[in-house]
């Protein structure tokens, strides 16, 4: 007993150890956001009260709109998100469940375009959407080569493969069509598979800068996550402290994708998927 139970004490505390190296980053980023006067000191990670104020992300907000920044942010995430959900939940079940010709090739494909970084595609997409589409200025230019994910596709495919198939032979003894099948049978199960696309892809969209800088100049359309960028690397160096000024441009881009993390992850569980089978 005294074995297990010093076993258990220091698993805790090497668990304590790891959590509290992990969030060190994030309190230290806060902290530095709401300095007055830099302390680059080990000191500076427990800044006196007198030092903390709000001045840092008043000054944002007086250089950039971030009213407006989080709208186009949002604009752009969610129309990213709908098309990876969408066209991931129907890809995914199309390569695991249906049987059709071609379907091995098409998820070779899938694992293929894996292996080529989006750098390489920028230029050529950037000419396409811009001057062939004509879509330059635009948020449908922004979304469109991010509209079809194709780590989603795979996720949703693993998970689609975990399902009992006695599952869909029963549904389609009742006459459930295909699109039936999926949505009231397959896409209860695979919840897990739904957050994590979401939650995967929602800091894709929500942090990518240089895409969106491509597509339009005008300070209007353009997402949060560039007009911080031009803050942090043109404007924040002329603020009182621009160490303070660039930690509350990080913050402000963080805060969205921790809220959703902190929400969905007591989701992140696995199903019971094989309790739909009887015996």
């Amino acid at each position: 007993m005294r074995r297990a139970l010093g076993s258990k004490v220091a698993l805790y505390i090497v668990l304590s150890l790891g959590a509290l190296a992990f969030l060190f980053p994030f309190y230290y980023m806060i902290i530095g956001s709401l300095q007055t006067d830099l302390d680059p000191t080990v000191a500076g990670a427990f800044p006196h009260p007198g030092n903390l104020t709000f001045d840092n992300y008043v000054a944002i907000n007086d250089r950039i709109n971030l009213a407006q920044g989080l709208l186009n942010s949002g604009i752009f995430t969610a129309g990213v998100l709908l098309g990876t959900v969408v066209f991931g939940v129907l890809a995914g079940y199309a390569l695991a469940v249906l049987q059709w010709r071609g379907r091995g090739t098409t998820f070779a494909l899938c694992l293929l375009v894996q292996v080529v970084p989006f750098q390489l595609l920028m230029i050529p997409l950037y000419v396409m959407i811009a001057r062939d589409y004509g879509l330059s200025d635009t948020y449908v230019g922004m979304i469109l080569p991010f509209f079809i994910n194709s780590t989603a596709v795979l996720i949703f495919r693993q998970y689609f493969l975990q399902l009992p198939p006695d599952l869909f032979s029963a549904a389609r003894i009742d006459g459930a069509g295909e699109f039936r099948l999926l949505w009231s049978v397959a896409l209860p199960l695979v919840r897990p598979a739904l957050l994590t696309a979401v939650l995967l892809t929602f800091i894709g969209p929500w942090n990518e800068f240089l895409w969106p800088f491509l597509i339009t100049k005008e300070a209007s359309m353009q997402p949060l996550a560039v007009s911080l960028a031009n803050f942090i690397s043109n404007i924040a160096a002329s603020t009182s402290n621009p160490f303070g000024a660039m930690m509350a441009g990080a913050v402000v881009l963080a805060i969205p994708a921790v809220t959703l993390f902190i929400v969905f992850q007591r989701y992140f569980i696995s199903s019971d998927l094989g309790s739909g089978v009887k015996g």
